[in-house]
């Protein structure tokens, strides 16, 4: 399989490639020129399997040339006692009709895990199936979690360093103290003065910059990306719905062939485009719903057709979803119109004017696979103390903006079709949030949360998040945005 750019500016490659350069030398992102087709045999046959076969069964149809036996021993390394759970990715059901996939049970306690646990070691393998012998240095972008998880899957991995930027005021305690206290020797963090957007933008623009390119090859280094912009960050996470269909059947809580919808919290619109990967393979999979906060850019396009980004930026409790520039809602945009030229004018016209309208026919098609939906932050509390009450379950503030959508569309709809949500992220990540939605009282900040939070639910804290303000902070720099490729090349120097 081979694949190409959602600009077509460039020759089409191999898997291993796209995961080496992250982004197309054009600008566009990397996706496959056809979308493998399963039948119910195959998930079937995943039914039977645990997540590490579910996930090797899954990327074997797009990574042709990783064999099965090394896709394998790359998904039991990945998904190993790392992980706090024998399951991976466990389902709990809340009600008949409506289960929450857990992904947060890895080392830095966020969905990220799922792929940045094993991306590291596809880009690894994919460095020595191509013969590079240069450093391959990460860059990433974050707006919370990616940041902590791509430096735990890279840390100390031989012949590669990363670098995270992440918004200096829009992240919450707990994922800046993950951040800066990272341990490894070919890790680097470092704040940006700015948004998200700032940021990500920010590191594009570095990726685009072909003289600073050939200086750090003079150098022994090239650059690549761990954010959901590159394939080998976006393919493990179509495992997970698998996985998560299969968990449905062998509860006996669906039949075999009977759809269900997903309910996504979104910011940079990777998580959610996974599912719809898995529907286009032929996942029984009804409808995708995207779940934003109050940065509703997302909501407004679904409903419009219309992308804009001219509008006020909010720091929100669900800061990973503190997001205005949807990277890539690039690549769907792509596979349901097919033309790159058309793809490559409404990036320039987001870049030249902040919006772009992708007109009746596209709006269509990207409605009729996907309903979009928001909530305030006030909901997002009211959410979280109603899960609580109602069912005993304790819900992060990503967790529930997608609760709230979903409940916010039954209601509107005036039914209950079968649904899992997506669980993003521990609660302990969140803890001011979290007590405070439950009403809870406390002076506490930071690390101390995750106790506080603990003793007032009697719920028991994740490992990786206690005893997390004991570890020593190694970084604390923080740049403007116009000095990230300055400081990228005084890391790599």
């Amino acid at each position: 399989m081979r694949y190409v750019s959602t600009r077509q500016g460039s020759e089409a490659v191999t898997a291993s490639q796209a995961i080496i350069r992250g982004i197309a030398p054009d600008g566009g992102l990397y996706v496959p020129e056809t979308v493998p087709a399963v039948d119910e045999a195959f998930i079937r046959a995943l039914c039977a399997m645990d997540y590490r076969g579910r996930a090797t069964a899954v990327l074997g149809l797009y990574l042709e040339e990783f064999s099965q036996e090394e896709l394998a021993g790359i998904a039991a390394a990945s998904y190993s006692d790392n992980f706090d759970c024998a399951a991976v990715a466990p389902l709990h059901a809340l009600d008949g009709d409506t289960a929450v996939l857990e992904l947060w049970h890895g080392p830095t306690c966020a969905f990220k895990d799922m792929a940045l646990q094993i991306m590291p070691r596809l880009l690894t393998a994919s460095l020595r199936k191509n013969g590079e012998e240069r450093t391959v240095s990460i860059l990433v972008a974050t707006s919370g979690d990616t940041g902590k998880a791509a430096l735990e899957g890279f840390k100390d991995v031989p012949g590669t360093r990363i670098m995270v930027f992440y918004p200096k005021d829009g992240v919450s305690q707990v994922q800046k103290l993950q951040m800066a206290t990272q341990e490894g020797n070919n890790v680097n963090v470092v704040a940006v003065e700015g948004n998200f957007d700032d940021a990500q933008t920010g590191v594009k623009m570095i990726f685009a910059d072909r003289d600073f390119a050939r200086t750090l090859d003079g150098r022994g280094y090239f650059l690549s990306s761990a954010n959901s912009i590159n394939w080998g960050r976006l393919a493990p996470q179509i495992a997970y719905y698998f996985s998560a269909y299969c968990d449905q059947v062998n509860a006996g809580r669906i039949g075999m062939g009977e759809k269900i919808d997903f309910c996504v919290p979104t910011g940079n619109f990777g998580d959610i485009l996974a599912g719809w990967y898995a529907k286009r393979m032929g996942l029984p999979v009804g409808r995708l719903i995207c779940a934003s906060n109050d940065n509703n850019v997302l909501t407004d396009f679904i409903a419009t057709g219309v992308y804009d980004k001219n509008r006020p930026f909010h720091l929100t409790s669900s800061p990973s979803m503190d997001i205005l520039v949807s990277s890539n809602l690039e690549r769907l945009l792509y596979c349901l119109c097919g033309s790159g030229e058309t793809v490559r004018g409404f990036m320039e016209k987001l870049a030249r004017e902040g919006r772009y309208d992708v007109g009746d026919a596209l709006r269509a098609a990207v409605q009729a696979e996907f309903v979009g939906g928001f909530c305030t932050d006030g909901e997002c509390g009211g959410e979280i103390g109603r899960l609580w009450r109602e069912h005993g379950y304790l819900a992060d503030t990503h967790t529930a903006v997608a609760s709230r959508v979903l409940r916010d569309l039954r209601e509107k709809e005036g039914t209950a079709r079968p649904c899992v949500v997506l669980s993003t992220a521990s609660p302990f990540k969140f803890g001011a949030a979290v007590l405070k939605a439950l009403g809870a009282v406390t002076n506490e900040t930071g690390p101390a949360l995750v106790d506080e939070l603990a003793a007032f639910t009697g719920v028991g804290a994740p490992k990786p998040l206690t005893g997390l303000g004991e570890k020593p902070v190694r970084f604390e720099k923080w740049v403007p945005k116009a000095d990230m490729e300055q400081a990228v090349s005084a890391f790599l120097s």
